[in-house]
């Protein structure tokens, strides 16, 4: 399953002066004004009180990316790095939006256009990431480009508009679809704290992979037995797969953010994630496992190996990513003695009149769960990338 993270917010800022405060101040750490020369949205797009709304241009990508590492509910997923991921492999079109006052950003909400056969044209805010949403200095900013995103939604003829905020919204017209949760961990200090605050089983089967000769190691050059990995577990769950060329992608855009970890029993790899390092926070992504490695416990012995790198490297915070209420994910990671949060993503209807419904529970879904199934291995590769775009 692909799955992510982000910190929560009242943890994440590289400054502690900013903890506790109303509201988040990005004049810290710039060292000079922006340019806007030339606005990249019309003149109406600028209140009286001199602050404008723009469209996202290259040119401001250092800028961008600066205000998200410093902004408390800033996530990798709003970074513009995540923008070429998603333009790169599935070609959406993206309309990210900032505000700007006198040459500072005071907010930023990534946002893509997402169009396919199955669900028409949809916002989002963003595609294949657990979060996304505004970043903004306050409240104030925030409202005018939640606002600015309904509006272009309305504009647009859209089904609907998505948040995949961390908290609900007071802004009239937004539903909340309480579908996933995540979990988080504090990270002790050193490796057997780490291992003595899980419970008695989630222990042993630790130490079952240990004992069955599991060994871990990270390198990006293992992409193909990953690939091979994943796609089997995919297929397990009856799920079209990513196309490889998205973790090629990944791994060019992020670079050293990035960690691919193996699991191996002698030469045969059993189990694999991709790992993403934000600041202080490592988050398992994109990871799976062979059936054969159940009976050598890989999952728990792969996951606990994420930890203990990340614990050996100095990182402060895990993020299990989210997961389906009742899925057999959910029910994994409640064994490890996390924190439990609700995500409530923030959709705004348009031209559908329903909240969209893409539980696994959902009869239409169970029945395409259980083809997808009896389909050859080989078939759903093929034809997994291309289902697979149209649901981001």
């Amino acid at each position: 399953m692909w799955q992510g993270a982000t910190p929560p917010e009242h943890t994440r800022s590289l400054n502690p002066e900013l903890h506790g405060r109303g509201q988040f101040d990005s004049t810290m750490g710039f060292p000079q004004a922006l340019d806007f020369e030339q606005p990249s949205l019309p003149a109406k797009a600028v209140s009286p009180d001199g602050i404008t709304m723009r469209s996202y241009q290259d040119q401001f990508e250092r800028a961008w990316d600066d205000y998200v590492y410093r902004h408390p509910s800033g996530s990798l997923f709003h970074l513009t790095a995540w923008k070429r991921v998603i333009e790169k492999t599935f070609k959406y079109e993206s309309r990210y939006l900032f505000m700007e006052e006198r040459g500072t950003i005071r907010g930023v909400l990534p946002l893509f256009m997402v169009s396919n056969f199955f669900f028409g044209r949809i916002l989002i805010s963003t595609p294949l990431a657990v979060y996304g949403g505004v970043c903004a200095d306050d409240e104030q900013m925030s409202r005018r480009l939640r606002k600015a995103a309904c509006q272009m939604a309305e504009r647009e003829r859209v089904q609907y508009l998505e948040l995949r905020e961390q908290r609900p919204v007071s802004e009239p017209g937004f539903r909340t679809k309480q579908l996933y949760v995540t979990f988080d961990l504090e990270l002790p200090r050193n490796v057997d704290q780490l291992l003595r605050g899980f419970p008695r089983d989630t222990r042993y089967m630790i130490r079952k992979g240990q004992k069955s000769g599991l060994e871990a190691a990270v390198d990006p050059q293992q992409l193909d037995a990953f690939y091979e990995i994943y796609s089997r577990s995919f297929h397990h769950l009856g799920t079209p797969v990513f196309p490889k060329h998205l973790f090629r992608i990944i791994l060019e855009e992020l670079g050293e953010q990035c960690e691919l970890t193996t699991v191996w029993r002698a030469k045969k790899a059993l189990a694999a994630v991709l790992s993403f390092r934000f600041r202080e926070w490592v988050l398992p992504y994109f990871g799976g496992s062979l059936l054969e490695g159940r009976q050598f416990a890989a999952n728990n012995f792969m996951y606990y190996e994420v930890m203990k790198r990340a614990v050996e490297n100095g990182a402060r915070h895990f993020d299990f990513g989210r997961s389906k209420l009742g899925s057999g994910s959910y029910q994994f990671k409640t064994q490890w003695n996390m924190r439990e949060r609700p995500l409530p993503y923030q959709l705004f209807l348009v031209r559908r009149k329903s909240m969209p419904d893409f539980s696994p529970a959902n009869p239409k879904f169970k029945l395409a769960i259980s083809l997808w199934k009896c389909l050859p291995f080989p078939v759903t590769k093929i034809l997994g990338p291309a289902i697979v775009r149209a649901f981001p």
